[in-house]
């Protein structure tokens, strides 16, 4: 059946090229034969990380994004480097913005965020074993860091504090692996 449904590029061309997005427009054959225009932005991928303190609460951050002008309540995120192994990338995005290192990582799942015009996907950690050893942000980067239970955070999605896409599907799978059974 899914080859019933799939489309096949007939002629592709980037639109733009930025630093960190890619942008393209391709003409693609659609299942009964015609053709249509999809345009979609090639992303390198990020990590998300649940990162537990030994107290059970999890880091979050707090950080302006500009495209929707507001501060947003996040847990520790960043993009993939080409060539980076993921849980590398996971490890040195905690360190970076959080100053934490972990003892324990376990990769989780994967999400896609914006699949209708992204390829972007957003590999999902836990983190646990916690030490701080001091953050090295990028430079233009500002965070606020700050802990929140796990009910906390859940109940910050239902009122609408939360609602990074990443961050409640990582607190989907936080409530699943964190909880008692």
């Amino acid at each position: 059946m899914a080859a019933e449904l799939t489309e096949t590029c007939v002629r592709s061309e980037q639109v733009f090229d930025g630093v960190l997005l890619n942008v393209h427009r391709d003409t693609v054959r659609l299942p009964d034969g015609k053709q249509g225009v999809r345009e979609y932005i090639r992303h390198p991928g990020a990590v998300v990380v649940i990162a537990q303190l030994p107290d059970g609460h999890l880091i979050f951050e707090r950080q302006f994004r500009y495209p929707c002008g507001r501060v947003f309540i996040e847990l520790p995120a960043g993009k993939i480097d080409a060539g980076e192994d993921i849980e590398r990338c996971a490890r040195r995005e905690l360190l970076e913005e959080t100053g934490y290192v972990a003892d324990s990582w376990r990769h989780l799942g994967v999400m896609h965020p914006c699949i209708g015009y992204s390829d972007e996907r957003i590999e999902i950690f836990l983190a646990s074993g916690l030490r701080h050893e001091g953050a090295s942000l990028d430079d233009g980067e500002y965070l606020e860091i700050f802990p929140m239970s796990l009910d906390e955070a859940e109940a910050a999605v239902l009122d609408g504090r939360i609602t990074d896409a990443k961050t409640i599907t990582a607190l989907f799978w936080a409530a699943k692996v964190l909880s008692p059974a």
